[in-house]
C-alpha cells in the first residue's frame, strides 16, 4: 500500500474506490492494466472471454456454485417432504435449518467480510452434502435425529453461502449493469435446480409412490460437494478490477469490533432498510405452501419430480425477463422502480388468484381420499401450468428484491449486511411456515397468511421504493455509515 492510500479514520484500513468519472482510468487495452494472468482477457476462436479478476468471471463462479449446492436443495426440496411420502421429517430438519438459518445470517456480514468471501462460501457449501447424506441414511435407518442435526447445520452453512453470494451479485457490477447480474446468477443457480430434478426423474420414473431411492441422494451428495470445492477458486473482492477499471468497495481485513459496530450503523444511516424487512420475511414464506401442500399432497411422486423440474426452469425464464426488465435503458432507474412495484403487485394478485381457484377445491383433511394426479391424467395441463406459474413468480419476487437492496448501496461491506439481514429474516419466516405445517395447519389458512403478507410487505416496502431510490448513489453517501466519507473523497481527488 502507498503511503498516499486512503484510510478509514474509524477503522485505520484502506479503502478502495467506488465507481466514478475518470477519464484517466485504467482499462484493459491500456499500459496502465495490472499486469498477471488473472487480468489477462484472452481468445477462444472468435470469442474474447472475460479475465479472470473480471465481476462477471466470479458472479460465474457463485452461480455454479450456487447451480451445486443450493440449486440441488432446491431440486430436492421440491419434491415436497425432501423425497419423503411423510413430510414429518423434513419439516422438522426444514425447522431446524431456518432456524439456524435466521440466527446466524444476520452476523453473516461480519463474518464474511472478515474471513473473507472466498472462505465463507466454500465452508457454506459443505453443509449442503451432509443435508442430502442424512435423507439417505434416514431412507436405511430412521434416524430422524441425524436428519434435523444436519439441518441445523445446513442453516449455518446456508446463511454464510447467501452472505457471500448476495454481496458478491450485488456489488461487484456497475450500477447500470446490476439487473442483469442478478438475473444470470438466478439463472444459473436455477438450471442448478432444473437439471437437479432430473436426478428424481430418472430415478424414479416408474414409480407412483413411496420415497425417492438411494440413486437421487447419492447424485446430490457428489454433485452438492463439488459445489463446495469449485468456491475455492473464487479471488478476493479486493483484486476485482471492473472492465472500466473502477473497483469494488470494500474495506479489507476489518476488526471484528468494526463490523459489529457497522451492523449496527447500517440500521442508523439507511433506516429505511426496515420497510424491506416485511418482503423478506415474504420470501421464502410460500415454499412449504408450494412444495408440501401443493406438489406433495396433489400429485405422484414420478409427478411431483417433473412438476420440479418445470418449476426450476420457469425461475429461469421468469429471473431472464425480471432482470433484463430492471436494466432498461429506456427508463430511468427511478421509474424502473416503481414500474417494477407495480409490476410484481399485478403479478402476486394475478397468480395468487388462480392458486385460490385450486386450493378450494381440497383440504388437509380429505385430501388422502383424493386421487392423486398424474402426469398421464386427463386435466394435468392446468395444476402444471399453476405450478411453473408459482416457479416464475418466485423468481420474479427474489430478482425485485435483490435488485432494490443493489439500489441502495454500491458499498460490498454494507450489501453484505444488507444480504445477511435479508436471509436472516427470510429464514424466520421458512422456519415459520414449515413448522405451522408440521403442526398440521389446514391448508387454506397457509395459503392466506401467504397471500396477506406478500401483498401486505408490498405495500410496507411502497415509500422506500417510490421516494428512497435514486439515479446513482454517491460515493460519500455510500461510505458514511463507516466515516469513510473523507477518505473516498481525497482519493477520488487524488486518482
Amino acid at each position: 500500500m502507498s503511503d498516499d492510500t486512503p484510510v478509514s479514520e474509524k477503522t485505520g484500513l484502506p479503502v478502495q474506490s467506488v465507481d466514478h468519472d475518470d477519464s484517466e482510468k485504467a482499462t484493459p487495452q491500456s499500459a496502465e492494466w495490472p499486469s498477471g494472468w488473472i487480468y489477462r482477457v484472452r481468445k477462444l476462436g472468435p470469442l474474447t472471454l472475460p479475465y479472470y479478476a473480471s465481476p462477471i468471471s466470479q458472479l460465474l463462479i457463485v452461480a455454479f456454485v450456487c447451480f451445486l449446492c443450493p440449486g440441488m436443495f432446491n431440486a430436492l426440496s421440491g419434491l415436497g417432504g425432501g423425497g419423503q411420502l411423510d413430510p414429518t421429517v423434513a419439516d422438522d430438519s426444514t425447522v431446524a435449518l431456518y432456524s439456524t438459518f435466521a440466527s446466524v445470517a444476520f452476523f453473516s456480514g461480519t463474518i464474511c467480510n472478515k474471513i473473507g468471501i472466498k472462505a465463507t462460501l466454500s465452508f457454506g457449501g459443505f453443509g449442503y452434502a451432509l443435508y442430502s447424506a442424512s435423507f439417505l441414511c434416514y431412507n436405511h435407518t430412521g434416524n430422524h435425529g441425524f436428519v434435523i442435526f444436519a439441518g441445523a447445520l445446513l442453516g449455518v452453512c446456508a446463511a454464510l453461502l447467501w452472505c457471500a453470494q448476495g454481496a458478491i451479485m450485488m456489488s461487484y457490477p456497475s450500477e447500470h449493469e446490476k439487473g442483469r447480474y442478478i438475473s444470470i446468477f438466478w439463472m444459473i443457480f436455477n438450471l442448478g435446480a432444473v437439471i437437479g430434478s432430473l436426478v428424481p426423474l430418472v430415478d424414479n420414473i416408474k414409480k407412483k409412490e413411496g420415497n425417492v431411492g438411494d440413486g437421487t441422494y447419492i447424485g446430490f451428495m457428489v454433485l452438492m460437494g463439488a459445489g463446495a470445492v469449485l468456491a475455492l477458486f473464487l479471488l478476493d473482492s479486493n483484486k476485482i478490477i471492473r472492465k472500466d477499471g473502477s473497483k469494488v468497495i470494500a474495506v479489507q481485513q476489518p476488526t471484528w469490533k468494526s463490523e459489529l459496530g457497522g451492523l449496527w450503523e447500517v440500521l442508523l444511516t439507511e433506516p429505511w432498510i426496515l420497510l424491506l424487512f416485511p418482503m423478506f420475511f415474504s420470501s421464502n414464506y410460500f415454499y412449504s405452501y408450494q412444495f408440501n401442500a401443493y406438489n406433495l399432497a396433489r400429485f405422484t411422486t414420478r409427478t411431483r419430480s417433473l412438476n420440479s423440474l418445470l418449476y426450476w426452469l420457469s425461475q429461469i425464464i421468469g429471473a431472464g425477463l425480471m432482470g433484463y426488465g430492471l436494466d432498461t435503458t429506456y427508463l430511468t432507474r427511478v421509474t424502473r422502480a416503481r414500474v417494477g412495484f407495480v409490476f410484481v403487485f399485478l403479478v402476486t394478485v394475478g397468480v395468487w388468484g388462480g392458486g385460490y381457484a385450486f386450493q378450494r377445491n381440497y383440504t388437509r383433511e380429505n385430501v388422502e381420499s383424493i386421487p392423486k394426479i398424474d402426469w398421464h391424467d386427463d386435466g394435468y395441463g392446468g395444476p402444471l401450468f399453476l405450478y411453473m406459474c408459482y416457479g416464475l413468480y418466485d423468481a420474479i419476487w427474489q430478482t425485485y428484491v435483490y435488485w432494490i437492496m443493489g439500489a441502495l448501496s454500491n458499498n460490498s461491506r454494507k450489501l453484505a449486511i444488507y444480504a445477511g439481514f435479508y436471509k436472516g429474516i427470510q429464514s424466520a419466516g421458512s422456519a415459520i411456515t414449515f413448522r405451522l405445517d408440521s403442526l398440521k395447519v389446514p391448508y387454506i389458512n397457509m395459503f392466506g397468511s401467504t397471500v396477506g403478507l406478500l401483498l401486505g410487505s408490498l405495500i410496507v416496502a411502497s415509500p422506500l421504493i417510490f421516494f428512497r431510490i435514486k439515479e446513482h448513489v454517491a460515493a460519500a453517501d455510500d461510505l458514511k455509515f463507516s466515516d469513510e466519507t473523507q477518505s473516498v473523497e481525497k482519493f477520488e481527488q487524488r486518482e
